[in-house]
């Protein structure tokens, strides 16, 4: 009788307390949203009192059109993504007016050729599309439904640009009625949605079952067969269309997944390898290719030879010239570079009037960006949110450091551009759409309780979480929390 009453008594005390609410973060995130748009407004108005020793003329509609856009983004996430990741948002809106603030600059130096306003509207349109997935994507596993459409729908959009002529040596541009698109970039997001899908579907099978190849387990055909189909189909047409950046950002987000959905880190070597080997043979057999292949590894033939710097050349030295301070906003030399001084080099910009200090802010927005999208990982309890957030992420810093690797000589370039900073209206697009994903996916990451605001214990019949995330138990040192409200 004693011993029943103070097991009964003992109880309560050994029930843990309920987790104190989270709060949501959005008046901080307002806070940062005001900074990224000021710190961008500076940069407009003194670019124009450098080159133009006056205030722009459009410099309050600049101020106005991204003070909106943000603010529209920021009550779209207020409304229907309370508890999301406060960083995300302002960094994207930052990495977004530094870009415009940028092609601006460069605009003034090709008066023919203006690039900032165009940027502008295609930047409208990304949080446009980053509102609609705001809103409408009440529950991310929705879209594990679709993995096969999102396969097929890639692939169409990868094919298309082959009826179209090649531009500067690659056909991934779609021109209709004088617009022009890079369906590559959209399909990037529908590919890591399929990724994601599938292995969250078949992480046990591919963990435990198949062949042992010495310290590696090799999954059956056929759980692996059907994703590395659709990843050399999409690779294949890459390769044809010579879009081999977009081709590498591929194959690295598959070996990621891959790597987390197992947890064997075999998978990073064999990725790896097979990375070297198909680079060293396309870089062999197709020219265009091996032209940039020569440029990266003789920066300063053309010198030599007479026939004046390369790109590649040019943007070496603007990162010289820059120093650790840099040369200043407006005062470089940078347009020398070229064509591709608004896409491809525009970092080399960054690094000339910013210098390795203003770099190395650039390079930690990216990186906070990265690591948040990790976050979000951490703390979701389905494998297809923790692995799609994971896959998101990967795509941000796989381009950051393609990109920048082929501008500073550290790798060959490979022509893509760098997610919000360069002019393209397909990147744009696209990066703010990935940055609507993240923050749906961290909003349900960081949600108070295990059930869903509505009451319901998930959004959508037939979609339920399945135990831990795969991050917590792939073996990779990773510890996650049970509850909900793991990635503060």
């Amino acid at each position: 009788m004693t011993s029943t009453a103070t097991a009964a008594t003992a109880t309560p005390a050994d029930t843990p307390p309920p987790a104190p609410p989270q709060p949501s973060r959005r008046g901080v995130e307002l806070v940062l949203l005001v900074a990224a748009v000021l710190i961008s407004v500076c940069g407009y108005l003194g670019v124009g009192l450098v080159k133009q020793h006056a205030v722009p003329a459009d410099a309050a509609g600049y101020g106005a059109g991204l003070g909106g856009l943000a603010l529209l983004a920021h009550i779209a996430v207020r409304l229907r993504a309370p508890y999301a990741d406060p960083l995300l948002l302002p960094i994207a809106v930052l990495l977004n007016g530094l870009g415009l603030v940028f092609i601006f600059r460069l605009d003034l130096e090709t008066p023919d050729d203006r690039a900032a306003p165009a940027q502008l509207i295609w930047s409208a349109v990304g949080v446009a599309l980053f509102t609609a997935v705001v809103v409408l994507l009440r529950d991310h596993r929705v879209l594990r439904r679709y993995a096969y459409l999102c396969a097929a729908l890639a692939l169409l959009l990868m094919v298309a640009p082959g009826l179209f002529p090649a531009v500067n040596g690659a056909k991934i541009w779609v021109r209709i009625a004088g617009f022009s698109l890079q369906p590559a970039e959209f399909a990037k997001v529908l590919i890591t949605v399929f990724f994601a899908a599938y292995l969250a579907a078949n992480r046990g099978a591919l963990t435990h079952t198949g062949r042992r190849v010495g310290r590696l387990r090799l999954p059956a055909g056929r759980v692996l067969g059907p994703i590395v189909t659709i990843w050399l189909l999409t690779v294949a047409v890459l390769v044809l269309e010579r879009d081999l950046g977009t081709s590498l950002l591929f194959f690295a987000v598959f070996v990621v997944l891959l790597y987390v959905a197992t947890g064997r880190t075999g998978w990073i070597a064999v990725g790896v390898l097979l990375a070297v080997a198909g680079a060293a043979a396309v870089g062999t057999v197709e020219p265009h290719v091996h032209g940039r292949v020569e440029e990266w590894l003789h920066p300063f033939a053309g010198i030599e030879a007479g026939k004046g710097p390369g790109q590649l050349a040019q943007s070496l030295f603007a990162f010289g010239a820059g120093g650790v301070l840099g040369t200043g906003l407006g005062r470089g030399d940078s347009p020398l570079i070229g064509f591709a001084m608004k896409s491809d080099f525009i970092l080399a910009t960054f690094g000339e009037e910013l210098g390795l200090a203003g770099l190395t802010a650039v390079f930690l927005l990216y990186a906070l960006l990265v690591a948040r999208g990790y976050r979000a990982a951490l703390g979701l309890r389905d494998p297809f949110g923790s692995l799609l957030a994971v896959g998101l992420a990967t795509l941000l810093a796989v381009q950051v450091f393609v990109i920048a690797g082929g501008v500073t000589g550290l790798i060959p370039l490979t022509g893509m551009a760098m997610p919000f900073l360069a002019q393209g209206g397909s990147s744009v697009i696209t990066n703010w759409i990935i940055i609507a994903l993240l923050l749906r996916l961290s909003d349900r990451a960081r949600a108070p309780g295990p059930t869903d605001r509505d009451g319901a214990a998930t959004g959508h019949p037939g979609l339920t979480d399945t135990g831990p995330g795969p991050l917590s138990t792939v073996g990779i040192g990773v510890s996650v929390p049970a509850s909900r409200g793991a990635g503060r």
